[in-house]
């Protein structure tokens, strides 16, 4: 595709899976370049490829990160741990409900455990466990050991490699990661596409330290794919959304996964927790990433397991 075609503001918006109020804020703010073609607001695709490579996608309206550590002692703080996007979304509907609410962007493992460090109150987890071929239960059991928990679905994503354009390799399986001449870029420790990753290879009986990069790690989906798009890996596993968004790349589906949303069962009943289960039951959340494409939101609100 062209780095310089003329793109819409709704086209970018499609393109980081945000609101067109969003792309309108982003060229206010000077984060966005763009141009005007007469009358007409005009991005380039280059513009827009810079921007994602600059930063996680934002949601329409800012949330504020912060570092876990910072909220630790503060009793009146509501975080919410994750790195999707639609968590930036969820976090602006606390806020505009009357709920005071923090994001930090760690991954699924580390927001478990900050959870039951009572760290955060709400957690996001993808982490799929090889043995029962489930999602994020098995985890939270282990990870909040003796602690009741509820679990809520969030969304479904796939899952899988972001390979070059036309898969030159042929890479189709998690067999083809060991490989010789395979190289890949790795999430880092922690994060759901990591743990899916070295659930695989444990299951296929292949040697982490034969796969050629896996001591490579990067941060986000948008850093791994964009490393791949730069020809300096050839193979890395993310979720299809951010395929979407970064040029010069494939995509190969592999599993469906589910990524839920985890809270301590004590705090079911407070004003935090009921704000949530309504923007979630109420159909707004859903409504606004059911047509972004890469979320399956048919579940959004329903409690998968309390325990």
């Amino acid at each position: 595709m062209n780095q310089d075609e003329a793109l819409t503001a709704e086209e970018v918006a499609k393109l980081l899976k945000v609101s067109r109020g969003t792309v309108y804020s982003l060229k206010d703010k000077g984060e966005l370049s763009s141009f005007l073609v007469g009358r007409k607001l005009r991005f380039t695709r280059k513009a827009v490829q810079a921007y994602i490579e600059r930063n996680q996608p934002e949601s329409e309206n800012q949330v504020q990160a912060v570092p876990i550590a910072a909220t630790a002692h503060q009793s009146d703080s509501f975080v919410i741990c994750g790195q999707d996007i639609i968590l930036d979304a969820l976090s602006n509907y606390m806020n505009q409900a009357g709920v005071p609410s923090l994001r930090s962007y760690v991954g699924s493992y580390d927001a478990l455990t900050s959870l039951y460090k009572d760290e955060v109150q709400l957690a996001s987890s993808h982490l799929w466990d090889g043995e029962t071929n489930t999602y994020n239960v098995p985890f939270v059991r282990r990870l909040l050991p003796g602690v009741p928990a509820v679990v809520v679905n969030l969304t479904y994503r796939t899952q899988g490699f972001y390979v070059a354009k036309g898969n030159p390799l042929g890479i189709k399986t998690w067999n083809d990661l060991a490989k010789p001449g395979i190289r890949i870029v790795n999430r880092e420790k922690g994060a759901g596409s990591r743990i899916l990753l070295d659930e695989h290879l444990r299951m296929a009986g292949i040697d982490p330290q034969e796969v050629e990069g896996y001591a490579n790690e990067v941060q986000s989906h948008i850093a791994v794919a964009s490393t791949v798009a730069r020809g300096r890996a050839d193979v890395a596993v993310g979720s299809e959304k951010i395929a979407r968004q970064v040029d010069g790349i494939d995509f190969v589906p592999l599993q469906k996964e589910r990524y839920d949303l985890v809270f301590k069962k004590k705090g079911i009943d407070s004003r935090p927790m009921r704000t949530l289960m309504g923007i979630l039951e109420t159909g707004i959340l859903k409504e606004e990433f059911s047509s972004l494409g890469g979320y399956d939101t048919s579940d959004m609100g329903k409690i998968m397991w309390m325990g």
